[in-house]
């Protein structure tokens, strides 16, 4: 397997990940269920600030059919305001260091640009690092990367969380992204890290309009070989759009996530994982 990896990189970069040394089969899209340990994350239903409710949430979830879960503990919606370091590490490794102990075998992800608490989360069990900022807000997330070389979500972002929405300005924004997954992808690839998954960031440093842009030219990204994942779940830009909120947009989270798979998105990052799991076995693919 392991030859056939190296004899066909295209379709493996694209189709799979390194997971402890094992290779971890995107062929068929996975289902990655939130966790925030927060109490400020846009989206009321996603927060769960003590270890009995994660676990309750969690197992709620593998029940479900998920694959991946994602734990977070600064929210970063536009205009939020930054915990600290403390503070993350105390909401997040707890959490990472229960779920591992009663779960062992499912795939963890911390949600994090902060290198201290990547490093903090890969001990206490974590598999991925999800940074939401490109390692662009913390020097210390590549030193990290370069010592723990785990499989990164590298997303698309300008700006802050708090700044971001001022930053929304691009000449091609398809062509900008590209560039932007480009020059990462070498400085990562230079440190070692080749289980690299691509976040178009839909929400960050991006209006309405040119959310809808780039997933009409999804599938485009392919030339990059890489995975991408998605996240669309109960966002603005789908409440806005339909003039509701956040509470009320799993139907329109539930479409796009159904087109995000068929322009061959292989995870999906969702609140409910239930919905995105029978998008999958609806889908067949």
């Amino acid at each position: 397997m392991l030859k056939s990896r190296v004899e066909d990189t295209n379709f493996y970069c694209k189709n799979s990940i390194l997971i402890n040394e094992k290779i971890y089969d995107l062929s068929k899209p996975k289902v990655m269920g939130i966790i925030n340990c927060t109490q400020d994350s846009f989206f009321e239903g996603s927060r769960f600030t003590n270890l009995t409710a994660v676990i309750q949430e969690v197992e709620k979830q593998i029940l479900a059919g998920v694959s991946i879960i994602d734990v977070g503990g600064n929210s970063t919606r536009p205009g939020a305001k930054k915990s600290s370091t403390e503070e993350e590490i105390q909401r997040t490794i707890p959490a990472i260091t229960e779920i591992r102990k009663e779960f062992p075998e499912i795939i963890l992800s911390i949600d994090t640009f902060r290198g201290e608490v990547a490093k903090a989360a890969v001990e206490a069990g974590a598999n991925i690092i999800n940074d939401i900022s490109g390692f662009s807000l913390d020097a210390k997330m590549l030193e990290i990367l370069k010592k723990y070389p785990v499989p990164y979500i590298l997303t698309h972002i300008k700006g802050t969380p708090e700044t971001m929405s001022n930053f929304t300005d691009y000449e091609n924004i398809f062509k900008e992204m590209c560039l932007y997954f480009s020059e990462k992808i070498n400085i990562l690839k230079e440190i070692g890290i080749n289980d690299i998954i691509l976040d178009p960031g839909f929400g960050f440093a991006k209006t309405l309009e040119q959310n809808y842009e780039i997933l009409n030219k999804l599938e485009d990204f392919s030339f990059l070989n890489y995975p991408l994942i998605v996240g669309f779940s109960r966002k603005s830009m789908i409440y806005k759009k339909l003039n509701c909120n956040a509470v009320n947009a799993l139907n329109g989270t539930t479409v796009l996530n159904t087109i995000a798979l068929m322009k061959g998105a292989k995870i999906i990052r969702v609140h409910d994982v239930k919905e995105a799991v029978e998008i999958v076995k609806l889908l067949n693919i």
